[in-house]
């Protein structure tokens, strides 16, 4: 078995369409996947039908976006193996979306008043079948270097971090909301990355609401992160997950399905 169980396609932030990626991770010998794009399950369909083309079973997914509003910082939630109509999430994500979109347009705005010449509908078109324009969408508008390039890392930080003119952020949902409407929706709800937006002090407070899991192999985390999840996940009785975070030309060069999941993982997640 090899499950790569997070990867983002171009229905939210991914550069790559939801087929490309399927061709990878089968060239790869990636044998289960799970497409987890930022609030949203309407590529799910999809996904499946390609799941059965490319012979990789396909685990429903989604990265949550939300917040720890007691220790003022971001956390993300992965949700996985939900029904097929995820009505507790897409009601939860819906209005996340629209704030997103919201701010997105109002970024370009600030970005073309100082001069940079940037096109709403051409922004959007790229974006497509992504409903929601990111930052990622913007930024290839505007330069041409690579994700991980210091002209890019120095644009980005200069427009939208600090006293950017692009800079702000929305209001995220709050990440008990996201772990209940998981469950609501029948699925396993999963701690992303602990290690990169440091959620470990969350996790106990969470575990009350139905978290079942926890992200341990992950670009981002080091062997201390990798000791402190099989900790918690031995305390609270979570189950370990795991994948590459990969968003193709629009992230980190994570080579799809070199990180994956445990291998005794699946039968976790459809218990």
């Amino acid at each position: 078995m090899k499950a790569d169980l997070h990867v983002h396609s171009s229905y939210s932030d991914g550069s790559e369409s939801a087929e490309t990626v399927m061709k990878l991770a089968k060239e790869r010998g990636v044998t289960q996947i799970s497409f987890v794009d930022h609030d949203t399950v309407k590529g799910l369909s999809e996904v499946r039908m390609l799941g059965e083309k490319y012979e990789i079973e396909v685990i429903p997914g989604i990265e949550v976006s939300a917040y720890d509003f007691k220790r003022n910082r971001k956390v993300h939630v992965l949700g996985y193996n939900y029904d097929s109509a995820a009505m507790h999430i897409r009601t939860l994500c819906d209005g996340l979306l629209k704030r997103r979109q919201t701010h997105s347009l109002w970024q370009i705005e600030q970005i073309k008043a100082v001069g940079y010449e940037l096109d709403v509908s051409t922004i959007a078109e790229t974006a497509k079948p992504s409903e929601t324009i990111y930052k990622q969408h913007i930024m290839h508008h505007l330069t041409e270097a690579e994700y991980t390039s210091p002209a890019y890392k120095q644009l980005y930080k200069s427009l939208f971090k600090g006293d950017g003119v692009a800079a702000g952020d929305i209001v995220y949902i709050d990440a008990m909301d996201a772990v209940k409407a998981i469950v609501a929706d029948g699925g396993l709800a999963v701690i992303a990355h602990p290690g990169q937006l440091d959620s470990y002090d969350l996790i106990s407070e969470l575990v009350p609401y139905g978290l079942g899991g926890i992200e341990r192999n992950h670009p981002d985390h080091t062997i201390k992160d990798h000791q402190k999840v099989e900790a918690l996940a031995k305390q609270f009785g979570l189950v370990m997950t795991g994948g590459t975070d990969f968003h193709g030309a629009y992230g980190a060069t994570n080579e799809l399905g070199v990180i994956t999941s445990p291998s005794n993982l699946l039968k976790d997640i459809k218990s």
